[in-house]
């Protein structure tokens, strides 16, 4: 393995590189053999906003706010990074990309909560779009995960399946939003009311 210095953090094999800053981990699909993340990021302002799935292995440098190595699993959906990865990508939707070194900026806050309307549900990806008080600009994505816990009007678990167009909910997400439209952020909690 080569040797980091610190005027140059990257290992002479890994120069073909692609810099992101304030990228945002949008989820982390879960899978027993292959440790991945998703983020979006914008390389300047008046650009869109570009995603792309990280592929994390034991050469892959993480480091917390403080500089100090943490392990993948430490990674928590809605933190902000700055990451260095392969700009040699496949050509899927989104893009993977090796991950050569991620570093957290910040830590997700303490969660929203928005009470609305679901009016679409996809199933395929697991997420809702609602909408507060008929208010179209109100109108959100929220992307679940295998952690999102969703209840009934008592409290109970209940499986994704049972939400349904229509219903009234609230839901306890995550204060970052992408700047797609509509806007999305993962839900940690779903509740009928």
């Amino acid at each position: 393995m080569d040797n980091f210095d610190i005027q140059n953090p990257m290992p002479s094999r890994h120069r073909d590189t692609i810099r992101v800053s304030n990228a945002i981990i949008e989820d982390i699909p879960a899978n027993q053999n292959i440790r991945q993340i998703r983020i979006s990021y914008s390389n300047c302002t008046t650009c869109p906003q570009q995603q792309v799935i990280l592929n994390i292995d034991r050469d892959t440098l993480i480091l917390d706010e403080r500089g100090n190595r943490i392990r993948p699993r430490d990674l928590q959906v809605g933190m902000t990074i700055d990451a260095i990865f392969s700009s040699a990508m496949t050509r899927s939707m989104p893009p993977q990309a090796q991950a050569f070194q991620i570093r957290v900026v910040r830590r997700p806050a303490t969660n929203e909560i928005t009470v609305g309307f679901i009016l679409d549900i996809n199933n395929r990806n697991r997420s809702i779009t609602t909408v507060s008080n008929r208010n179209p600009a109100s109108i959100i994505q929220f992307n679940t995960t295998q952690d999102t816990v969703i209840l009934d009007r008592n409290g109970r678990n209940i499986p994704f399946s049972r939400l349904t167009p229509g219903a009234r909910v609230r839901v306890g997400h995550a204060t970052f939003m992408t700047a797609s439209i509509p806007p999305q952020t993962t839900a940690f909690s779903i509740q009928l009311l």
